[in-house]
């Protein structure tokens, strides 16, 4: 019994001392005085990095070390440190000071940095100290990792830009002109199907880690995707939201101010290495018969021997339709990927109106997609800019949406009859005259002469003047420009 109780009051005492350094920095303390006193029984190496080499020039070593330190959550756990304003005004940085020490562990070994200044200059040398027993297993790994850290954190934080080429008027070289990149979209406010864009994502991000894999294989570190739709579904966007997503530099390939294949290859030999490649509207381009650039020039650009001048890249090929392109365009190797942008559903159509006007529901809903089943259907862009133009009024924007989609909708039922007459003619010509030969185009421009007056609307005399508005009585009003 009385042993019983001794070790009660062991257990009780023992309880209120942890409670007691829980509450103190006295748990700290013994923390530090315990890893000292095994360091004695450890053999440590030191290695320098200073800031400078001896010509005072900029060591890239360096840098790419304090970037990787001052991303360490250690860093808040020091005794002290330095606070500075980021690049952005409600940023918060921390940097190293000097005679500062961090601890950091790799692969299970601890190490330590030590801010230090220069006896010669008073220049600044971080001073990295590890065990000898872990030199050999993890030094030059380590040095990699803090690399490869550094190099995400600054492809994060630099500014993007988009380049485009310029006339090769003068022969020279350095056509490239850019200007920063601040384009607002994201894969966050894309309208497309979830699953997809969550693929695209998961695709991007094993593309960037596959390095040694392409290695391996002897391929060069590039991924092509080929974006295909109407226009207006939301291709450039996608663009847009695949570039911020990488961090990656855009240059924009204009194919109508590229002299020959010559100098289609010297715009890629100036191009960066971690950059997204863009040629939109390809489909067009190839269908032109007067044109500067061949078909095996466009080959060798996508996938030739100058192709392999720079490592991780992103090509982006954009089309209305590829059914006409010829095949050696769309093979594995050249295109990798293949997204269709497809008009508006009413899935999408849903996304759209909760985007643009707040609504997640509506008693005009069903009328839509009633709409929908049957046939009509028009491009996220021209539904987003009515849905913008009525933004003031959620069910004036619904049913100008409607009035719209129901426009093309009989529209398309007419094309369809004029070419099923028109099919009838041709097959009953014993001439071979091809006849008028219709297509959707025709009503989708009936559909944005309506549109240019839908957006025009009318003004009612209690109300302020809003484009897109349509009276009651369907009589359509010129605005006056704002």
């Amino acid at each position: 019994m009385v042993n019983m109780i001794l070790i009660l009051f062991a257990i009780l005492v023992l309880f209120l001392i942890l409670r007691f350094l829980s509450k103190t920095s006295l748990l700290h303390i013994l923390l530090k005085l315990l890893r000292s006193l095994g360091d004695w029984f450890h053999v440590y190496q030191s290695y320098r990095v200073p800031e400078f080499n001896d010509l005072f020039q900029d060591n890239e070593l360096y840098h790419k070390v304090s970037t990787y330190l001052n991303s360490l959550p250690s860093l808040e756990d020091s005794d002290f440190t330095n606070l500075f304003t980021g690049s952005k005004s409600n940023d918060i940085v921390l940097h190293l000071d000097t005679n500062q020490t961090i601890g950091d562990t790799f692969l299970g070994a601890r190490v330590t940095w030590t801010v230090e200044k220069s006896e010669n200059n008073g220049s600044r040398v971080f001073v990295l100290r590890l065990r000898k027993n872990d030199k050999r297993r993890i030094l030059r790994p380590y040095l990699q990792h803090i690399l490869s850290v550094a190099d995400d954190i600054d492809q994060r934080k630099k500014e993007i830009k988009l380049h485009m080429n310029v006339e090769n008027s003068s022969g020279q070289n350095g056509r490239w002109r850019s200007v920063p990149f601040h384009h607002p979209a994201s894969f966050d406010t894309l309208v497309m199907d979830v699953d997809l864009k969550n693929r695209v994502k998961a695709d991007l991000e094993m593309f960037l880690k596959s390095k040694q894999y392409y290695r391996r294989l002897g391929r060069v570190w590039k991924r092509s995707y080929l974006l295909y739709g109407a226009s207006g579904t939301g291709k450039s966007s996608f663009v847009a939201a695949m570039a911020r997503f990488l961090s990656f530099d855009v240059y924009d390939v204009d194919l109508s101010k590229v002299s020959d294949d010559s100098d289609l290859k010297m715009l890629l030999l100036q191009t960066t290495s971690r950059s997204m490649i863009v040629v939109e509207d390809l489909d067009r381009f190839l269908m032109e018969k007067s044109r500067d650039v061949s078909l095996s020039g466009i080959l060798n650009f996508m996938d030739g021997i100058v192709s392999c001048c720079g490592e991780e890249r992103v090509l982006v090929f954009t089309m209305n339709s590829k059914d006409q392109v010829d095949q050696a365009v769309l093979r594995p190797g050249r295109i990798d990927v293949h997204i269709q942008f497809p008009l508006c559903d009413f899935s999408a159509f849903k996304s759209l109106a909760n985007s643009y006007l707040g609504v997640k529901e509506h008693k005009l809903f069903p009328h839509v997609e009633e709409i929908f089943q049957g046939g009509a259907s028009l491009s996220p862009a021209e539904i987003g800019e009515i849905m913008i133009s009525n933004r003031s009024s959620p069910t004036r924007a619904l049913k100008s949406v409607i009035t719209a989609l129901q426009t093309t909708g009989s529209n398309a039922k007419k094309v369809s009859k004029r070419l099923n007459d028109s099919e009838s003619v041709r097959n009953s010509d014993d001439t071979g005259d091809q006849g008028n030969v219709l297509s959707r185009d025709n009503s989708v421009r009936e559909f944005r002469k309506l549109y240019g007056l839908l957006k025009m609307g009318s003004r009612r005399k209690e109300e302020p003047l809003d484009l897109g508005s349509v009276d009651k009585e369907g009589s359509r009003h010129e605005a006056k420009s704002l």
